[in-house]
């Protein structure tokens, strides 16, 4: 954000710690406020009658948790869990909201990063629909990685599992794969990236589809060590 938006909601952000598997909101809650991660990511899950789920998109430094509040609903049909642990900034509806309609830079960023979050909703449905389950991951991995300034990441079998919509043997045989490949290490829940040029090789073109309009409709998307105030 440009610094004369950042010093007029300086007054209502709060920085917050969001731990591992933290249920943001569920579906269909009403939103008392948006959070904009650091270091943090936040996976958003569709929810089926049955309870089984699936990812649709991940929010991390590049984004804000809660785009329905500008979007034009107070409530959104997913729901939002912590996938890494981390911080983010939390800010109150009306502090948002007042921001948003001086229809300034905030408006055109927000608009362009709603852009880069239903391409990469749309490219997960594809994705998901033809691509094995290693593909996937790697995809996972990668996205994850791009949002975090380490090569670990804290991520249990359970929550790969409801991410990728597969059973959690799925993700164990899928994960010993990548390793026996020498592409990660991977042992209670963390998983350590130790060859990215490996995961991007395996990995199916959806996660390259993503990257490039992240790029380009953000280019000036920051690393999470930036998040200052």
């Amino acid at each position: 954000m440009p610094n004369d938006i950042r010093e007029r909601l300086q007054p209502d952000l709060k920085l917050v710690p969001l731990s591992l598997g933290q249920v943001i909101y569920e579906a269909h809650d009403a939103l008392s406020h948006v959070l904009f991660p650091t270091t943090a990511i936040v996976s958003l899950l569709y929810v089926m009658e049955n309870g089984s789920t699936a990812e649709m998109a991940i929010v991390g430094c590049d984004g804000v948790v809660g785009i329905a509040v500008f979007m034009g609903g107070d409530t959104t049909p997913n729901r939002a869990v912590v996938q890494s642990a981390g911080s983010a900034f939390r800010l109150s509806l009306n502090a948002f909201r007042n921001e948003f309609r001086r229809t300034g830079e905030l408006h055109r960023l927000l608009l362009l990063y709603t852009q880069t979050l239903l391409t990469q909703m749309s490219q997960t449905a594809v994705c998901n629909q033809l691509h094995a389950v290693e593909q996937r991951l790697c995809r996972c991995l990668l996205l994850s990685h791009d949002r975090l300034e380490s090569d670990e990441l804290i991520m249990t079998q359970e929550l790969l599992a409801n991410v990728l919509g597969v059973r959690r043997e799925g993700v164990s045989v899928a994960a010993h794969r990548l390793q026996e490949m020498g592409l990660i290490r991977y042992k209670r829940g963390h998983i350590t990236i130790l060859d990215r040029l490996g995961l991007e090789r395996l990995a199916c073109e959806c996660y390259q589809v993503v990257k490039t309009e992240c790029d380009r409709l953000l280019p000036y998307r920051h690393s999470p060590s930036s998040f200052n105030l």
